[in-house]
């Protein structure tokens, strides 16, 4: 028989709320401390809020198809439309269906090497740095993982566009203002973040007309067709309406070119702070960087050999994940874990806690890329740790996100000493928009 999940007296609402505002961290946390499945009531509104692997494998593997994507979708829309990452049903499986094949490990394992020359170039970017003031560190990955998005998925390079982040930052902080304020701020009101987020939306839609255009005139002239801007293209030459399929285009590839560089991005700034605070780690990354390496970039067989470094970059995502929390709306009445969940309602899987749950993780805050080790891997459950989502929507570009991530860390730990500026603390709440506000200042020396 099902049962409501326990949810927090009526006295704690107003500050629930506000949290729901100010501080959507807190309120996850504060629901964690409730139980692993937590029921909270706004009026007609139900938040359903769970915590245990099981309860997460039913909502986004075994029953995915009752679970469509929820909050933040309608401001997500704004700018994504009917992309990958905000689409659902047919229109989702036909996009997927039609990209699958640019990720297929073969090929990226054969994008290696482009991999590979851009971290040694940002590597020979920010030696030009050593001894000359602070750097803004994350600003230096993000241009370092268009770059890698640019050569591997789009078949072009994203030099000239380094508009594109500056207008992905516009976007998604007015996103998120309309997420905060349900709505209720008029969209017509000439706001400062309104005007941006159109000016930002532009950028984006002028940038990816001109991607299109160059890659179809390609396309036209007998190049191979096998990236995803090339499949993307393909597809809508497919569709009979126009004007529908341009759109859709300029939506996916808006889609591609945000889900493909700053989740990465932040991972990258996000280990590189860490292992400036632990320096015994940042050592054991070094020596098997140059262990490993010697003094050549890598290439796709050393990600067997790198195998401490893909720990760090594992546990940074276990603290940090890229993607901190997976909402979705309930189609239809359902039981989870013995728990009813009515229809329409709100769900939120949220790894930045599941990663926390101690009676998951040993030490849940502790820093310890050991916990990654296979032995240790064997005796968790598999939906314990879900830095890449779960079930049918599990991240299609996991393999190439993982790659770069420890190709980048492996070449920076091995030839650069990165130290963050005093006073300048980079917080889990930085982490809302996947990104660290304010940037990642950082002196870059020598490495010893």
């Amino acid at each position: 028989m099902s049962v409501n999940p326990p949810g927090p007296p009526l006295t704690a609402l107003p500050g629930l709320l506000k949290k729901l505002a100010v501080d959507r961290l807190g309120l996850m946390r504060d629901a964690a401390a409730l139980g692993d499945a937590v029921r909270v009531s706004m009026g007609p509104k139900k938040l359903y809020i769970f915590n245990r692997p099981d309860y997460a494998r039913h909502v986004l593997a075994d029953n995915s198809d009752n679970y469509h994507k929820g909050i933040g979708l309608v401001q997500a829309r704004r700018v994504l439309g009917d992309g990958l990452l905000t689409s659902d049903g047919a229109i989702w499986r036909t996009q997927r269906r039609n990209v699958q094949p640019a990720f297929k490990p073969a090929r990226i394992t054969a994008q290696a090497d482009a991999v590979a020359e851009e971290a040694a170039k940002l590597v020979a970017q920010l030696r030009t740095r050593e001894g000359a003031g602070p750097v803004d560190v994350l600003h230096e990955v993000t241009g370092l993982t268009l770059g890698v998005l640019g050569r591997t998925l789009l078949d072009t390079g994203l030099d000239g566009h380094d508009s594109v982040a500056h207008a992905f930052e516009d976007v998604q902080d007015q996103a998120m203002f309309e997420m905060v304020t349900q709505g209720l701020v008029p969209k017509w009101l000439p706001l400062p973040g309104q005007l941006r987020f159109r000016r930002g939306r532009r950028e984006l839609h002028r940038v990816v007309d001109l991607l299109v255009a160059d890659r179809a005139s390609r396309l036209a002239a007998g190049a191979p067709a096998d990236d995803a801007l090339a499949r993307m293209i393909v597809a809508a030459r497919g569709m009979p309406d126009r004007a529908l399929a341009r759109r859709r285009l300029q939506e996916e590839l808006v889609t591609l070119l945000l889900a493909g560089h700053e989740t990465t991005a932040s991972t990258l700034g996000w280990t590189l702070r860490l292992l400036e605070r632990h320096p015994q780690v940042r050592e054991r990354v070094r020596e098997e960087a140059r262990r490993v390496l010697g003094e050549r970039t890598p290439g796709a067989e050393d990600l067997h050999g790198l195998t401490y470094t893909t720990r760090v970059v594992q546990e940074a995502m276990r603290l940090y994940p890229p993607v901190w929390v997976l909402p979705r709306v309930a189609q239809k009445r359902d039981d989870v874990g013995g728990y009813t969940v009515s229809a329409k309602a709100d769900v939120l899987i949220c790894p930045y806690i599941l990663h926390r749950n101690p009676a998951l993780w040993e030490d849940p805050e502790r820093f310890d890329p050991d916990r990654f080790e296979p032995a240790r891997v064997a005796g968790r459950p598999r939906y314990a740790y879900l830095p890449f989502g779960a079930g049918p929507r599990f991240c299609v570009g996991s393999n190439l996100g993982m790659m770069e991530a420890v190709f980048v860390t492996a070449l920076l730990t091995r030839d650069l000493e990165l130290r963050s500026l005093p006073g300048h603390p980079a917080t889990p709440e930085a982490m809302l928009s996947l990104r660290m506000r304010g940037g990642l200042p950082m002196t870059v020396h020598p490495a010893p």
